[in-house]
């Protein structure tokens, strides 16, 4: 096996060939790509039923449609996202060729996580592939089934001098850190993008965080409780929870608690029928180290189980709970839930709410349910996080023309669509110079006068560059 020296040196090779330029060679590869989604569709699934217990329905939309529809947009967009981007000018350039220049960084390293494994692994080697880059990609060890797929099919249909997967667990990718890349993409916990954030600050690599938080949904005012509750139950529940943009709590008043825990029963029951652990459509915790940590959480938590609360620990299975009186300082508010566990705290005004957000990390997604157009008006105003949705949850993230990513504590850096394609590239100011208006340029040349510098001045003037 060729160590991770080699296969740097063998991709780095590559890309200063320039065979990852030209706009042939990055639709060709798309191509691939796509098709290697639509061909091991099975094989996929499978994995994902062997790794989380995913259903068909969350699996295939969640993870292989969205993939698809994201390479579709990246191959409908890719040559007007390579056309140069000519700016304005003034006087003193005016007969110069100015643009900025798209171009792919070199090689760069995509670690994805465990929770949707080929979604958030694939997505950005669509941006990376776009923008011409060679690529190194990292699976996630935790859901080995699909690791060994990707592993499997990513060299029989991509090529495999600009494109390799590293398999192995967090022993291989601090070895794997060690080297200088271009870009490191990284998606998965907080406290794993500062280890990234080390291994890339030696080589002043630049890094994309796209990690979790506490993403609120704040429910305020009027409003219809079923549509909510089924809306919110959904968006929760999805991945049984194991989502980083899945609503992490509920804050609303004690009158919406107490018509939503209801609502919310009927709604579960509707998706899940009346035992949720035969449900067909309720997907596993990954591990039992994951269960563990969820169950310890539930266990410290001083709320009330009002829904769910029912385990298995060798189904690796947790009903979905809902908890009332939460305080601020409950265990359950301390870190990221990262599970089918959904605590509603409460709150008497909209300002309160606000302040309750605004004390906290910046979130991934905020989402806010009420039928009175002011109340997401004033809490999008008000507050900051990745991206903000009023009346939905993650539905959101689908969008291929949205940027995605947080903001503060919730990471830095987007991707998806045209986002995925700027984070890879680098955006070369470009200035084509003849050898015209050198007496104008003569300005500029010792030595210095209060004259020239009084044309100088003029000729680079803002008021003039809007005339021109």
């Amino acid at each position: 096996m060729a160590s991770h020296s080699e296969v740097l040196q063998r991709l780095r090779t590559a890309f200063r060939s320039g065979v990852t330029v030209p706009e042939e060679f990055r639709r060709a590869q798309l191509k691939q790509l796509l098709r290697m989604v639509e061909e091991n569709e099975e094989s996929f699934l499978k994995a994902l039923h062997q790794d989380l217990a995913k259903p068909k329905f969350e699996a295939t939309v969640s993870e292989l449609v969205i993939v698809m529809n994201e390479v579709h947009y990246a191959l409908a967009n890719l040559r007007s996202w390579l056309e140069p981007e000519y700016v304005s000018k003034n006087l003193a350039t005016k007969v110069d060729t100015c643009y900025v220049r798209r171009e792919p960084l070199g090689v760069v390293l995509i670690i994805g996580p465990w929770n949707y494994p080929i979604h958030l692994l694939l997505l950005p080697l669509v941006g990376a592939i776009a923008a011409g880059n060679c690529v190194v990609i990292k699976p996630s060890e935790v859901t080995a089934a699909v690791e060994a797929v990707i592993a499997e099919l990513v060299p029989k249909y991509l090529s495999q001098d600009c494109f390799t997967v590293v398999r192995g667990g967090a022993e291989e990718t601090t070895a794997l850190l060690k080297h200088k890349f271009d870009h490191i993409f990284y998606t998965g916990s907080q406290s794993v993008g500062r280890l990234i954030l080390q291994a890339a600050a030696p080589h002043l690599t630049p890094v994309t965080l796209e990690l979790g938080g506490k993403c609120p949904c704040f429910l305020f005012g009027s409003l219809d409780t079923t549509n909510a509750a089924r809306r919110l139950a959904w968006s929760k529940f999805f991945n049984v929870g194991q989502s980083c943009v899945a609503p992490d709590y509920v804050l609303c008043t004690k009158q919406m608690r107490d018509a939503l825990v209801p609502a919310l029963k009927v709604v579960l029951r509707e998706f899940y029928g009346d035992d949720p652990q035969k449900s067909p459509d309720l997907p596993r915790i990954v591990s039992p180290k994951h269960w563990s940590r969820l169950m310890g959480l539930l266990g410290r938590s001083k709320g009330t189980v009002v829904l769910g609360g029912e385990s298995d620990e060798a189904d690796k299975y947790i009903a979905p709970t809902v908890l009332v009186d939460v305080a601020e300082d409950d265990a359950l508010m301390q870190e990221e839930i990262f599970g089918p566990i959904l605590p509603i705290l409460t709150v008497e005004t909209l300002e309160e709410g606000i302040n309750f957000i605004n004390q906290r990390d910046k979130p991934l997604a905020l989402y806010v349910f009420s039928d009175e157009s002011s109340v997401p008006n004033a809490v999008l105003e008000e507050t900051s996080s990745g991206a903000f949705v009023s009346n939905d949850g993650i539905i959101y993230m689908t969008l291929p023309s949205l940027p995605f990513g947080g903001v503060g504590a919730s990471g830095f850096g987007n991707y998806h669509g045209r986002w995925g394609f700027e984070t890879f590239s680098h955006r070369r100011a470009v200035m084509l110079r003849g050898w015209a208006l050198e007496r104008l340029n003569g300005l500029r040349y010792p030595p210095y006068n209060d004259t020239n510098l009084s044309w100088l001045r003029w000729t680079a003037s803002p008021k003039l560059c809007s005339i021109l």
